[in-house]
């Protein structure tokens, strides 16, 4: 999975301006893929050069012309091939964690803090997908929906095992001072 195929997949609903695929990226697919605003505008433009999408010039009243894009034939082809092709595995690339895992030369304050922060930014991303899918899930395909669960449940157990890491942090502080 790359950009491309991402594109191509929001593509294929409807036609967007590059403004909504942007917003798409940043939103709901930020809870699944990682991908630049710096990447965006040039595989739009690399998508149009192999004629997987066109792209159209709207004039706005009052606003800066905007380009929609509509992803063509081609692309369909393209975004089906890549839908048939074998599943990839997830991988997994996390600051985070890999300071976790080597915390011990950094002490329990800390491992805590980072902790802290990380149990903050889970608890916000949980909320916003679980409000997102309260808002949307009527409108969602079953496999939309379940995709969304699966997010939702990896944030409800990365909570868990934060909070029970803070305890055991703390346990150990405990027992070191006495």
């Amino acid at each position: 999975m790359n950009s491309q195929d991402v594109i191509l997949g929001m593509l294929m609903k409807r036609s967007l301006s590059g403004y909504e695929i942007k917003q798409l990226f940043e939103s709901l697919f930020s809870y699944f893929y990682n991908s630049s605003y710096g990447t965006i505008y040039p595989m739009l433009h690399r998508l149009e050069k192999e004629e997987l999408i066109t792209k159209e010039n709207v004039l706005q009243e009052g606003k800066p012309n905007k380009n929609v894009y509509t992803i063509t034939d081609k692309g369909k082809s393209q975004f089906t091939d890549y839908l048939l092709s074998p599943v990839e595995s997830d991988s997994v690339k996390s600051d985070f964690l890999m300071r976790l895992y080597f915390g011990q030369h950094v002490g329990y304050e800390k491992v805590l803090s980072w902790l802290t922060k990380e149990q903050v930014h889970a608890q916000k991303q949980f909320d916003d997908l679980t409000e997102k899918y309260a808002l949307y899930h009527d409108q969602m395909h079953p496999a939309q929906i379940i995709c969304i669960q699966i997010g939702i449940k990896e944030y409800q157990a990365k909570l868990e095992v934060i909070r029970e890491g803070m305890v055991s942090i703390q346990q150990c502080q405990q027992e070191e001072r006495d």
